[in-house]
């Protein structure tokens, strides 16, 4: 086992798996988060720490060294390519980092020792169970829309499903497992619980422009919303092959029973 199987940082990647639902990609690269240019002209991929494809997310775990000063690892005496000592140019490409990632329609989550349980010198004391909590709260999105649709995802990823770029811009999440394709809806909560459901159906139906049995569609709500969404009978939802799901305040995925 190396030192980076050991580091703080892949003890919290791990943690984000178990959160996610999904092993992400470590030390990923992409054609795009580029480097300065060394002696020979040429730009090396910088690498992000990890990446879930499925969750379009990357996360980044900055220790101390990139918040301050340290000597040890910012080697002063010494330039890089880039014209500056080690630690301007960490935190040159961190803000390049900051700045290329959402720009190519990536989430970036940045998660520093602060934000765990950690020591004074920033170490963390991998309280697991802690740990895992406050990043589930890191993790989470600002609406509960977004909320909804992250459990979702989870849950699809572990039976075997792969969210791809969907067909309609407007499609929440898209996702296939061999020969099947589900489109989804998701909604969060809402006072509108009625009038938002039946939206919800309206834009399914109008992404219904192929016939191919081996597409279904899917409505995604909250538990508050579960009622509203049962209103249309289970024989119709047969019929225009909608499965409705319930995503509980805890972030649990049910298929109802149509």
């Amino acid at each position: 086992m190396g030192k980076r199987d050991e580091s703080d940082e892949a003890y919290v990647v791990d943690l984000c798996n178990q959160v996610l639902g999904e092993t992400a990609l470590t030390q990923h690269t992409f054609d795009w988060l580029l480097g300065d240019p060394g002696t020979n002209g040429r730009r090396a991929k910088l690498p992000v720490d990890a990446y879930w494809p499925g969750h379009q997310l990357v996360v980044e775990y900055r220790e101390l060294q990139h918040e301050q000063p340290v000597p040890h690892f910012d080697k002063p005496e010494r330039l890089t390519v880039s014209g500056v000592h080690r630690g301007e140019q960490r935190a040159l490409y961190d803000a390049r980092r900051d700045t290329e990632i959402p720009a190519h329609g990536l989430r970036l989550v940045v998660v520093r020792p602060a934000d765990l349980d950690a020591d004074s010198r920033g170490r963390l004391r991998h309280s697991r169970e802690a740990d895992i909590a406050a990043l589930r709260k890191i993790l989470a999105r600002d609406s509960d829309e977004d909320r909804v649709t992250d459990a979702f995802r989870t849950w699809l990823l572990a039976r075997g499903w792969t969210p791809v770029t969907p067909t309609d811009r407007w499609t929440d999440l898209e996702a296939v497992r061999g020969s099947e394709r589900l489109i989804c809806e998701a909604k969060g909560r809402t006072s509108e619980k009625g009038i938002d459901t039946d939206i919800a159906y309206g834009q399914l139906l109008r992404r219904m422009t192929n016939d191919q049995l081996d597409i279904r569609y899917a409505l995604v709500v909250p538990s508050s919303s579960v009622r509203a969404a049962e209103r249309v009978p289970a024989h119709v939802r047969r019929l225009l092959r909608i499965d409705v799901y319930e995503v509980t305040d805890d972030n649990q995925v049910h298929q109802l029973t149509s």
